[in-house]
């Protein structure tokens, strides 16, 4: 059963990981374009440098006011938060830039270990929920995926390894790689935890650049899709390295700092 935070439901019809419009999914080994509107949740995390904004990292809208990042992604810039978007080059109706009220960065977040990167975003306002801007739903909390469960990164980054940052938002399948093969020690070894998820690798696309942050989108029996990950790190060999597969935060092992970060801000 899904954990459900009631703040989920507070702005009329609309709930979570229901999209309007459903994503076209594809099987082939790569990303492509997405169908708009079709990954609703997912927002653009932008810093400002002189008097523009440009796209750093992603991020899941979990609830009207609420968003889901990396820690790493978090530091001393002024930042806005994107909702809405397809194309980050395009004025988009329906669209809407919205500035954080606050940042709460895990308090145990270990940028040398890379542990606990997630961090969450309280908006200034409530956003108003749309077919273009609404939640993903949370998993349950421990729930943990079986070794190669189809699920999809989502964003904006970097089509290849150097290569640019995209325009139109990206999927792409990465099934789930079981933690016993993924701490390998031709894998990613003692690096990675239990309180991690990894998926992709072996020739498989990874995400990339500018990914960070982003969801790992898993789709529910009811048609429904959680967000089960967040895009921490992958192969420093690039985003395609074989047998190094993307590695994110495992969204059901936070559940509880999540609800008491939203209760108590």
């Amino acid at each position: 059963m899904k954990f459900v935070i009631l703040a989920l439901f507070v702005a009329g019809a609309y709930g979570c990981g229901l999209p309007t419009f459903p994503p076209i999914l594809s099987r082939v080994v790569g990303g492509d374009d997405v169908r708009q509107s079709s990954w609703p949740w997912q927002v653009s995390l932008q810093y400002k440098s002189g008097s523009n904004f440009y796209h750093t990292c992603g991020g899941t809208l979990i609830s009207s006011q609420w968003v889901l990042t990396a820690a790493h992604c978090i530091g001393s810039r002024t930042y806005r938060v994107f909702l809405g978007k397809h194309n980050l080059e395009a004025s988009e109706p329906g669209s809407i830039a919205m500035s954080p009220a606050r940042i709460v960065v895990h308090e145990e977040w270990d940028s040398y270990r890379i542990r606990n990167d997630i961090a969450l975003i309280k908006l200034a306002n409530p956003v108003k929920l749309s077919d273009s801007i609404m939640p993903a739903c949370l998993p349950a909390n421990g729930e943990t995926l079986p070794h190669n469960a189809p699920c999809y990164v989502t964003g904006w980054g970097r089509l290849w390894t150097g290569g640019p940052i995209a325009d139109i938002l990206q999927q792409a399948l990465l099934p789930v790689v079981g933690h016993s093969t993924c701490s390998r020690s031709d894998w990613w070894g003692s690096l990675v935890t239990t309180k991690m998820i990894c998926a992709g690798g072996d020739g498989v696309l990874a995400s990339c650049n500018g990914d960070s942050g982003g969801p790992l989108n898993c789709q529910n029996s009811d048609g429904s899709w959680d967000v089960h990950g967040v895009v921490s790190f992958g192969s420093s060999m690039g985003c395609n390295y074989p047998k190094k597969p993307s590695v994110f935060t495992k969204v059901s092992a936070y559940i509880p700092w999540i609800n008491q970060v939203m209760t108590t801000y």
